[in-house]
């Protein structure tokens, strides 16, 4: 298919595409969705396997296997092993020009499946020391699988190419495991926007938001700056029948849990931004009759505002401190570095909303509104320009009120989603380098 595609391309349009002519982008668009339509059926083969077979962040092995067995079939230079799983593949045009990356994100999560699709994950792993379910609640495996598929079709093509493409697939987005590096910053440490040096870079998400065959973008903040909170409470362990006789570090817990609530509702502007404070973990004890020593808390802080995060920050820390000493107990406060804000540069974004509206159709594409959720493409968007937009796999039969979010166990997509978002990602690819080209 790869050869025959590409030298039919060739002979039909390759002198117009030299002159540029108005014939030759319609026919270059007309051989990208025709090799978008020829790869679509094993976009889903591969995103079926690679759901039934999800695999946890830094633990993408038969993923990573998969994608540059894929890549290197095509030709590709390919380069495993990049943060600890990823794995890079690298396009070159016939000339040397611009550089653009693609990004697709690889990890599952750890969470029982409970979608009763034919090719549901049964999988189980390890995670932070417990047993648990493996799912691709986020969609992670459908962004593998369409970037897979935009590779085979920008290959096909690649003689026409005014640049080069870096395929990026990335572990770890969801975070690594504690204690463990990993993700976009592990990435960009390691070089993956060198050598050759990225001009920008696209990523997309799916998700129910939006129907299959709709895609929405917003310039500038996207999505929130967001961080890793861990409370430990240190007390003295007693019995239950006599508190009086040690410091409780459940109750002194509980009480740090209900103040922070106090941060977001009576403590910030929330006019100026979006914030939050939420404590999603509990742990301490391990018998009924028995206050323990320590108590374990994590959460998450989601904000827009640099001087705001560093201001949330701060309260928690005093909060916490504060509350503690008032009880008697001890306390260590951990919030990590977290990810920025994922920021779409504007210009790029104006300069590319016209590629996804002739791809969907102009009244597919809407502007988003800002969301909590996070996303760690905002590293690689720290060192070059980005566009991160989301897509629709909203099935048809689901009203909006009712679709499933992301990280949910029952989380499922419309296929119909995925041939559309292969011919975003390889226009995309080729309107960039062609404009930064001329």
């Amino acid at each position: 298919m790869q050869g025959t595609l590409r030298f039919a391309w060739i002979s039909a349009c390759g002198l117009g595409l030299v002159l540029g002519s108005a014939s030759a982008q319609a026919d270059l668009r007309g051989a990208i969705d025709q090799g978008a339509a020829a790869v679509a059926d094993q976009v889903i083969a591969w995103r079926r396997h690679i759901h039934e077979y999800p695999e946890l962040s830094n633990r993408e092995y038969k993923t990573a296997e998969l994608v540059a067995d894929h890549l290197k079939s095509l030709g590709l230079e390919v380069e495993t092993g990049i943060a600890h799983t990823g794995v890079v593949g690298l396009l070159r045009g016939p000339e040397d020009g611009p550089v653009v990356a693609l990004r697709a994100d690889m990890d599952a999560l750890p969470v029982v499946e409970h979608t009763g699709l034919p090719y549901a994950s049964k999988v189980t792993s390890t995670y932070n020391g417990q047993e648990v379910g493996v799912m691709h609640a986020c969609g992670h495996d459908t962004h593998v699988a369409i970037l897979m598929g935009a590779a085979t079709v920008l290959t096909d093509l690649r003689d026409q190419l005014p640049g080069t493409v870096k395929f990026i697939f990335q572990p770890a987005e969801e975070g690594p495991p504690k204690g463990e590096n990993g993700g976009a910053r592990m990435m960009v440490q390691e070089g993956v926007l060198k050598n050759p040096d990225v001009d920008a870079i696209f990523g997309l998400h799916i998700s129910q938001a939006g129907l299959a065959g709709t895609a929405n973008y917003r310039p500038k903040g996207a999505m929130a700056s967001a961080q890793r909170l861990e409370i430990t409470v240190k007390g003295s362990q007693t019995h239950g029948a006599r508190p009086w006789a040690g410091v409780d570090p459940i109750m002194t817990g509980a009480a740090i849990v209900n103040a922070l609530q106090t941060i977001v509702s009576r403590q910030v502007d929330i006019t100026k931004a979006p914030a939050v404070v939420t404590l999603a973990t509990f742990h301490g004890g391990v018998r009924n009759n028995i206050i323990p020593d320590t108590a374990h808390l994590t959460g998450t802080i989601r904000t827009y505002d640099a001087d705001m995060r560093s201001d949330i920050h701060r309260k928690i820390r005093v909060i916490a401190a504060n509350i503690a000493a008032s009880m008697g107990a001890d306390v260590e406060v951990y919030i990590d570095e977290g990810v920025p804000v994922t920021y779409n540069d504007p210009e790029l974004a104006a300069t590319m909303a016209p590629t996804l509206e002739r791809v969907y159709g102009k009244e597919n594409v809407t502007i988003a509104d800002r969301i909590t959720g996070a996303e760690d493409f905002s590293v690689y968007q720290e060192q070059v320009p980005g566009l991160f937009f989301f897509i629709g796999g909203r099935p048809a039969d689901i009203p909006a009120e009712k679709s499933i979010p992301n990280h949910s166990p029952f989380f499922h997509v419309d296929e119909a989603a995925f041939q559309p978002a292969v011919r975003a990602m390889v226009n995309l690819a080729f309107d960039y380098l062609s404009q930064k080209a001329g």
